[in-house]
């Protein structure tokens, strides 16, 4: 078990079953069906949210099998829609050290995913203020590539903006320049929003005024500007060039957003978008390690 108690095991199973049984289908989109036997979710539907094999789910529940990792932990977190004390608390039952907000297993708040829950047929994603990407519905992945499987500062799509080529291919390269001097501002801003003592912020700065001339001359500028809301091209592999408006939610500290895209008047992507839902994911993610 990796280090874990079998009573602690035991009380991690119970936990994950007690707040499974609290969650209503409807609460998450999902359908209550007049066959459904068991109150709140079946284990294989917070499998499914949560990107697990049902064996492993159940076995988690009965108090067996292996030391879930963290970002399993995280992923769980979300299908629960735990609050950032039972968050916590979970990460405490599986013996792993809570992680520092930011990264990619971030606390995302309930309210946001309820959000993103209702909007199904709409992209939407959450993403912290340093463009780390928590969570995506469906339609996000098809339309941006899946996002979730980068780590460290990798994790960041304006750090691999400016450190990976491949990071670009998601826009036209005559947008590039724009995109690179929003990216700055917006970061600028989202640096200055933060306490005084934070280190994560100023981490990505000075790792990126060593890693890009681009980045250096562009911080030079000293603009400021939240991106609350984009018209932008997003070049996707089968559908061609998307015009969409990206529009942004902020948390009440302002640490992460839920994005979202709409198609732009004027322009033929209200049609290409529907696609996306024929089409499904593509493989357009950026490649992992």
């Amino acid at each position: 078990m990796e280090g874990m108690s079998s009573a602690k095991y035991t009380e991690l199973g119970a936990f994950l079953r007690s707040r499974r049984e609290r969650i209503r289908p409807a609460d998450i989109g999902l359908p209550a069906g007049p066959r459904r036997r068991v109150p709140g979710l079946r284990r294989e539907e917070v499998a499914q949210l949560a990107g697990a094999s049902v064996d492993y789910y159940n076995e988690l529940e009965r108090g067996a099998g292996s030391q879930p990792s963290g970002q399993m932990i995280a992923a769980l977190a979300r299908a629960l829609r735990l609050s950032a004390d039972e968050r916590d608390y979970l990460f405490h039952l599986a013996d792993r050290p809570v992680p520092v907000q930011g990264g990619a297993a971030s606390h995302v708040h309930p309210g946001m995913l309820d959000l993103l829950d209702r909007l199904a047929s709409t992209p939407a994603q959450v993403i912290t203020d340093l463009h780390v990407t928590l969570v995506q519905n469906p339609a996000a992945v098809a339309l941006v590539g899946d996002q979730s499987g980068f780590r460290g500062a990798r994790a960041s799509f304006l750090h691999r903006w400016f450190t990976e080529p491949d990071a670009r291919r998601l826009y036209p390269e005559s947008d590039h320049e724009a995109q690179s001097r929003a990216f700055v501002a917006d970061l600028r801003a989202a640096a200055a929003r933060r306490d005084a003592k934070d280190t994560e912020a100023t981490s990505m700065i000075h790792s990126l005024l060593g890693a890009s001339s681009e980045f250096a001359a562009l911080w030079a500028d000293h603009d400021v500007a939240f991106r609350r809301d984009d018209r932008k091209r997003l070049d996707h592999p089968a559908l061609g060039v998307i015009e969409v408006n990206c529009l942004n939610l902020f948390s009440e500290d302002g640490r992460q957003r839920l994005l979202w895209f709409t198609p732009a008047a004027g322009t033929d992507s209200a049609g290409r978008l529907d696609l996306l839902a024929v089409i499904g994911t593509q493989e357009i993610a950026e490649p992992t390690p």
